[in-house]
């Protein structure tokens, strides 16, 4: 006798189905959508569009002085980015650089924010104070350092008279100072924010952490070195990171302080940025421009994902 088949019916969404299952949504957070929609627009005007004219145009060589007359130069433009030694010499300049912020801005931060946790009286007044350079615009505080250790600045004429230097430095022509000095005043304006987001990681640190330490005779040394800098590892691995990405990325810095697009006659304070500027809107090469813009974010994308790969971020 031949046993009854039972027939399931199928579970899975037809093409109309979900057509009209997405409709409903559509109109269920309709509002929802009505309200993202202008950043959407804004996203994909100001975001996406640039982005993927910059890549078509790394194909060309393109002068917005000239549109009419571009040349298609297939992979031309990258080759020549990935040659260029002033580009090189832009990557090398802000390593130089960023080795010394991060140095200045992570050991103040991290000071700063031992001794505002240590603080009884007056913590938030210090707080308020070294987080003031931060929200103070960078062109402001760029000339304000510039002048401070200029060779006619108070910085130099108090070393001057205390016999520390015998004539005044004239830095901005150096072709090793530039990059140490801007660090310096660079790490002025923001380690307060390695400060705040430091100072929050100590706040989370359990206490009994330290107490079973010094139940067991460790110093504050050793309770600094084997329980602050351990736990506040994924605060310091933030902190690289966006140094570096920032870093990178560096342009007004040194605009500010008088330098031309080249960062000055042998090119001491030139960034990648700056160098783009100028092959864009000096020389007018938009095309070889827009290589070297996605060439830096190609090295910054690798740069961050090693420092994923190989620096220890978590406690």
């Amino acid at each position: 006798m031949a046993q009854g088949i039972t027939v399931v019916p199928s579970t899975r969404p037809t093409g109309s189905n979900r057509a009209a299952s997405l409709w409903s949504q559509m109109r269920r957070y309709g509002w929802g959508y009505l309200f993202v929609l202008p950043w959407i627009i804004i996203y994909l005007a100001f975001g996406l569009y640039p982005l993927a004219l910059s890549f078509y145009l790394t194909f060309f060589d393109y002068s917005f002085i000239r549109p009419e007359d571009y040349v298609f130069t297939g992979i031309g433009n990258w080759l020549r980015g990935l040659t260029d030694p002033l580009f090189w010499r832009s990557i090398l300049n802000i390593f130089y650089n960023q080795v010394i912020f991060i140095a200045l801005t992570l050991g103040l931060g991290l000071l700063s924010a031992l001794l505002l946790y240590k603080a009884i009286r007056g913590g938030k007044i210090f707080r308020t104070i070294y987080f003031m350079p931060v929200v103070t615009s960078v062109v402001v505080l760029m000339a304000i350092g510039n002048y401070l250790v200029s060779p006619g600045g108070p910085l130099q004429a108090l070393l001057l008279q205390s016999g520390i230097l015998h004539q005044p430095i004239f830095w901005k022509f150096s072709n090793w100072l530039p990059m140490p000095v801007i660090a310096l005043i660079n790490s002025w304006k923001w380690f307060g924010v390695s400060t705040v987001i430091l100072l929050a990681g100590m706040a989370a640190i359990d206490q009994q952490l330290y107490e079973v330490a010094a139940l067991d005779g460790a110093n504050s040394w050793q309770q600094f070195f084997g329980i602050t800098i351990p736990q506040l590892r994924p605060q310091l691995f933030f902190l690289l990171v966006i140094n570096v990405i920032n870093g990178l990325q560096m342009f007004t810095e040194v605009f500010t302080i008088g330098y031309d697009v080249y960062g000055g006659p042998n090119h001491q304070a030139l960034t990648p940025v700056l160098y783009l500027y100028g092959q864009a809107f000096d020389r007018s090469n938009m095309g070889y421009a827009s290589a070297l813009g996605l060439l830096l974010a190609v090295l910054i994308a690798i740069l961050t994902l090693l420092q994923f790969k190989f620096v220890p971020s978590e406690a």
